[in-house]
């Protein structure tokens, strides 16, 4: 079967969109290659200036200690010491501003997170965007995505449980049945088995005092009673 004129046009759109985004990663690229190189350079002249420094203030720490145990004419007087000291203490801040210079940077744009923990559920959200002007209409072809992952958390939710044990009675025939009423681990106690797992955990586990758990429920007013719970 032949083509038609429309299909040829859809993947000439799509290569065209394909075009496109290997040239904005190519440019990327050559960006980020040339911002290395550039950072090459200066990390190269940080370090020979400050191999420089140091190979100084090794001498001058040299003639130090000459003057300190050589003989008495190689000693130095006491403004001839404080300025040798000064001299190193300027190099060494000169040697730490310049090391400072090396540490790579850890602002938010540039640091690398941890991917995280990949037992959590994941919740997916999908932006799409709105159409551009004058392809209102048109097939989207899917050409890649960014994708980001965000932390969240789900409030714990107090919640009632509600057991009904509806009787009922025979027409005609004596007696009434019911099911019987579920094991608790407190008798006749309003905590369920996941709520006692929860405050003993928080105790033991989290070292959270009963106190404490008493204040973060009372802001549901929900009534913590301890010596129910102990």
């Amino acid at each position: 079967m032949a083509t038609t004129a429309p299909e040829h046009a859809d993947d000439i759109n799509a290569l065209r969109a394909m075009l496109a985004a290997a040239t904005e990663r190519a440019v990327r690229t050559d960006a980020a290659n040339a911002e290395l190189a550039a950072q090459n350079a200066q990390l190269k002249q940080i370090n020979e200036t400050a191999e420089e420094r140091i190979a100084r203030l090794y001498a001058m720490i040299k003639m130090l200690e000459r003057a300190q145990y050589g003989r008495r004419s190689e000693r130095l007087d006491e403004d001839q010491y404080r300025l040798a000291l000064e001299e190193i203490e300027t190099g060494l801040g000169a040697v730490r501003a310049e090391a400072e210079k090396l540490r790579p940077k850890t602002d938010a744009t540039s640091r690398t997170r941890k991917t995280l923990p990949l037992h959590l559920e994941r919740v997916e959200v999908v932006i799409e965007p709105e159409d551009a002007a004058g392809c209102e209409g048109l097939e989207r072809i899917l050409i890649g995505e960014d994708v980001s992952e965000r932390l969240d958390v789900m409030p714990k939710k107090f919640r009632v449980i509600v057991t009904r044990r509806p009787k009922y009675a025979y027409k005609g025939h004596d007696g009434v049945i019911q099911a019987p009423a579920p094991a608790r681990i407190i008798e006749a106690g309003i905590p369920t088995e996941a709520l006692l797992a929860q405050i003993a955990v928080s105790k033991y586990a989290d070292g959270l005092p009963l106190y404490r758990q008493q204040a973060i429920y009372a802001r549901d007013k929900v009534e913590l009673i301890p010596s129910v719970i102990n």
